[in-house]
């Protein structure tokens, strides 16, 4: 469908109403300091006629008749006084003026005492860093002047720094990513401890710009998210970090928050995803929260290793080709999928040799989510079985043009156990939980512009595309509804997602209706055979 222009209004016309804005507001700006004088005045009269008609009120009736009879003397002799009139009139004028002033309290211009203690302790500590014996004209130095150093500042109501603006010396390695590292980790100290900061280096301006970032939700519960075809939603950040907002639904009301947008499929740069995270850091979460995105337009197989059954709700759903938890299933449901990729790619090469369009069963997405495959991969080992790992190369290797997605999710003291393919294939990175600056540099590939929680949340961490840059990411709570510990209301929101239960454990076909709280959503798939525990091998050696 060709692209409709925008109307004229919104294309050109975009600038004239910024630069029409503009005018506007430096008129009524102007206006304002050219009227204050008689705004002040206005005000000043207004008041003294409120407190001369809330005397005449409270007046008993009695004084009243003396009360005006005072007044109209008042006037008299005032009007017979030669200039009375002139002089009462600036009086009253005079007297309107004061009542009108603004009576607020003056901000005082500059920081405080404690405020400049605390400025004074941050230059002085940043001296060693910023220093050279060298310079003539320091602009760190003992018992120096920040005022200079920090050029824009802001306080809290408790004193503490919420943005800082710090300037230094051009001969100052900012290029140096550990000279950086020891900057920002002095900055978190001294600023206070227990909120997470975020670090702008302007190396051409020689400048530091050092920002507290407020708190990532943690409340947004697993929902239908806004989102095209080919885009996952990994979790949500902040909203200087992506130009894009979402509309999440929270009870009754709505709000935008910015989001993490993962895209997949055939033009995509990343198209496998790799989760590294610590016991209970929510590494399972993401994995169900991108299955049910995953199950709107596609199939998904999921291979767990750790054995708990966090994916027992997606069983027999339409849509799951296999949920396995042991090692025969596994490697039957990676045989399979490598075959299905050979598959697809064949039949698409095929098409395209024909000056055909690609046959439909290769264009609907088939992911692949391994949980913890590393615990396979000492259990294959005992047995003298393949390594389930090795299977997944074919679909690492071309799945983008077939239209598979791997993830992959494993924990740190696994880390060593992955192959290399996984390492080499998936350019899309999440860290989820605890985390040092080794774990995040050998995993990200960089350091996050940002200092670390406090208290990590469950599927608190950060994200990498490629190489873009690092995110704060908050995962969205999606727990196991069948997990005793899951509150009542983050079941439903998932019991909500899941498409229809179709086909059970025994392979049998039960009408949608069998469970009532699933809301068939997904579309069913398409001429691909469904894998159950029950009969792994059997349908492993019939798929094509």
């Amino acid at each position: 469908m060709a692209r409709r222009p925008l109307p004229r209004i919104l294309s050109t016309g975009s600038a004239q109403i910024a630069r029409s804005r503009e005018l506007a507001r430096t008129a009524a700006d102007s206006a304002t300091d050219v009227l204050h004088p008689l705004i002040t005045m206005t005000r000043g009269l207004r008041r003294l006629a409120s407190a001369g008609r809330r005397k005449w009120v409270e007046a008993p009736k009695d004084r009243r008749g003396p009360l005006l009879f005072l007044v109209a003397s008042v006037v008299l002799v005032v009007a017979l006084v030669p200039y009375g009139p002139l002089l009462a009139v600036i009086s009253l004028m005079a007297a309107a003026a004061w009542q009108g002033r603004d009576r607020g309290p003056s901000k005082p211009e500059g920081p405080d005492e404690s405020q400049t203690q605390r400025l004074q302790s941050l230059y002085e500590a940043l001296v060693p860093y910023f220093w050279a014996a060298e310079d003539p004209a320091p602009l760190y130095a003992h018992g120096g002047e920040w005022e200079k150093a920090f050029p824009a500042y802001d306080f809290d109501g408790t004193g503490r720094i919420t943005h800082l603006q710090i300037r230094y010396p051009a001969y100052f390695a900012d290029g140096d990513a550990e000279a950086r590292a020891r900057v920002e980790q002095l900055l978190h100290a001294k600023s206070g401890r227990g909120r997470e900061y975020h670090f702008t280096w302007d190396e051409e301006g020689n400048q530091l710009t050092v920002t507290v970032l407020a708190p990532l939700p943690t409340d947004i519960a697993a929902q239908r998210f806004v989102t095209a075809p080919g885009e996952t939603l990994l979790g949500f950040t902040d909203p200087t970090q992506v130009q894009r907002t979402l509309p999440l639904g929270f009870g009754d009301g709505q709000r935008d928050v910015p989001p993490v947008v993962w895209r997949t499929g055939i033009r995509s740069t990343e198209p496998h995803l790799l989760v590294m995270g610590q016991p209970g850091s929510g590494t399972s979460t993401l994995l169900r929260s991108i299955a049910l995105q995953a199950l709107q337009y596609g199939d998904v197989v999921i291979v767990e290793g750790s054995g708990t059954d966090e994916y027992a709700c997606l069983t027999g759903r339409d849509g799951v080709l296999a949920v396995e938890c042991g090692l025969a299933g596994a490697l039957a449901s990676l045989e399979w999928a490598a075959t299905e990729t050979e598959r697809r790619l064949i039949e698409t090469n095929r098409a395209r040799q024909a000056g055909r369009s690609s046959p439909e069963d290769t264009k609907r997405p088939l992911w692949i989510l391994l949980d913890r495959p590393s615990a396979f991969t000492h259990l294959a080992a005992a047995d003298g079985r393949k390594d389930p790992q090795s299977l997944l190369q074919v679909p690492l290797r071309h799945g983008r043009a077939a239209n598979v997605t791997v993830v992959v999710a494993d924990q740190f003291d696994s880390a060593e156990a992955l192959s290399d393919p996984v390492r080499q294939h998936t350019r899309a990175r999440v860290v989820l939980g605890p985390a040092t600056p080794d774990q995040l540099e050998t995993v990200l590939g960089a350091l996050p512009h940002t200092t670390p929680a406090a208290q990590v949340p469950p599927g608190r961490g950060y994200a990498r595309l490629g190489t873009g840059p690092v995110h704060r990411l908050q995962v969205p709570a999606t727990p196991d509804p069948y997990d005793e510990a899951t509150s009542e209301a983050d079941r439903q929101a998932v019991l909500a997602l899941l498409p229809a239960r179709t086909t059970p454990a025994d392979g049998e076909t039960v009408p949608a209706e069998a469970e009532p709280e699933a809301e068939p959503e997904a579309a069913p798939s398409e001429a691909v055979p469904v894998l159950s525990k029950a009969e792994p091998e059997v349908v492993a050696a019939e798929a094509p």
